[in-house]
């Protein structure tokens, strides 16, 4: 300390004035300059570096900058009362929230069906139903009344279509009277009026179209197809997905070929036809047991051209119509599609694949397709292992024909009398 006290008074005493005025500014800066250590210690730690703080004083901490925005925009105005209530109000605004997604929530709307199923048989649906109405909205009810069919309920279904009818808020709705209706057609509740011409010509379109999808999935195809001749003669237009249905459905009995044939062609004359990947598929697979070969190569070209992508059901579909029909270079053209397209084949895929190739009597894609196929992860067919075995077989490869068998047999598979015969003769016939 006393160094840095002499250095000090060293500066501040280096000077050429007279020895009398260095006398007397010595005794002015003796008598003035009373420096105390912690001033002595700020002045030489000038020399040093940093200036040392006092203990218990905090370094003032710099404020964050302000963002650019807050810098720009200028001061507005308060808030009128009004709006500040408007934006807290806490309370409404989560009861909003909370109605908003019940109304329109399925988990709730199923969960109301299965409070309604509890119930007692005397017990209305009022029970319910009245103390969720407030957050009920205008087509809510339309899941509650088609999960009350599924539960074989419409009578149920009926009842809280009435108990909406009472509603201002819930009723008229085309929803839930046409998801009723569908619910009661399906299971054989609902009769066809009388005067079914009135009633085709007066009925909008989604009320027929649901009674139409309640009677195809109720089993109902002679009430289903007496309804559509009514609507067919008045000249009305239903959606197709309704006729792919009903062709579906009637295409499982051969007898019914003449109707599927006539509603074939009714979709074969629509400028408008407009159908789903899956219905366009379930028509291509009746008419290939209808062997309607031809309908089924213009469906899929339609759907190319509509400017979708086919998937592989709608492929393997395809290439199992031309190998029905015994196109086997058309089907293999297909199938070198399918490899451009890099389609990821599936089990029924590989299985008219491999058919394929061995009606083309090639033994050596048949067998990689077969490789293939369990790379995939997939276990092969009974048929699959048969037709191969038949095939090794036919070019006399004993060896080969015996793998497989193991390999089908280790499979769980057990061949039968007719293959197992053939290979026994092959076998003396080589040995002989």
């Amino acid at each position: 300390m006393s160094t840095d006290t002499e250095q000090i008074k060293s500066i501040y005493g280096h000077n050429s004035d007279s020895p009398e005025e260095e006398d007397d500014k010595e005794d002015h800066v003796n008598i003035d300059l009373a420096w105390e250590s912690d001033e002595v210690e700020a002045i030489s730690s000038l020399f040093q570096g940093r200036i040392p703080q006092k203990p218990g004083k905090v370094g003032r901490e710099r404020p964050l900058p302000v963002p650019l925005p807050y810098k720009l925009r200028p001061l507005g105005f308060p808030m009128p009362k009004k709006h500040v209530k408007k934006s807290s109000a806490g309370v409404n605004s989560s009861r909003a929230s909370v109605s908003q997604q019940l109304y329109k929530n399925p988990s709730f709307l199923i969960g109301l069906s299965k409070e309604i199923k509890d119930l007692a048989s005397d017990d209305d649906v009022s029970a319910v139903l009245n103390k969720w109405a407030p957050f009920l909205r205008n087509g809510s009810l339309s899941i509650t009344i088609r999960e009350l069919g599924l539960m074989d309920l419409p009578q149920r279904a009926l009842q809280t279509f009435c108990w909406a009818q009472k509603m201002p808020h819930l009723y008229p709705d085309d929803r839930i009277l046409t998801s009723t209706v569908e619910v009661l057609a399906r299971k054989r509740e609902l009769k066809l009026p009388v005067n079914l011409e009135k009633f085709t010509s007066s009925t909008n379109r989604s009320l027929i179209e649901a009674m139409l999808k309640g009677f195809v999935k109720g089993g109902s195809l002679n009430l289903a197809w007496k309804l559509l001749s009514v609507v067919k003669q008045s000249k009305r237009m239903l959606d197709p997905g309704i006729y792919a249905k009903l062709i579906l459905e009637l295409g499982k009995n051969p007898d019914k070929h003449i109707l599927v044939e006539e509603l074939l062609g009714d979709l074969g004359e629509r400028d408008d036809l407009n159908l789903s990947q899956q219905d366009c598929t379930a028509i291509m697979k009746v008419c290939i047991r209808h062997r309607k070969f031809e309908i089924v190569e213009s469906l899929f070209y339609w759907f190319k051209q509509s400017g979708r992508d086919p998937s592989v059901v709608m492929y393997t579909t395809l290439l199992h119509s031309r190998y029905s029909e015994n196109k086997y270079m058309e089907a293999l053209a297909l199938v070198w599609e399918m490899e451009a397209r890099e389609c990821l084949l599936d089990l029924p895929a590989y299985r008219v694949v491999i058919k394929l190739f061995i009606g083309l009597k090639d033994l050596a894609r048949a067998v990689r397709y077969f490789s293939k196929l369990k790379g995939a992860g997939f276990s092969p067919t009974y048929d699959m292992y048969r037709d191969l075995i038949n095939m090794y077989m036919v070019a006399g490869r004993v060896g080969k024909c015996k793998e497989v068998c193991k390999e089908a047999s280790m499979a769980g598979f057990s061949l039968d009398k007719r293959t197992l015969l053939n290979l026994s003769k092959l076998e003396k016939d080589i040995l002989g």
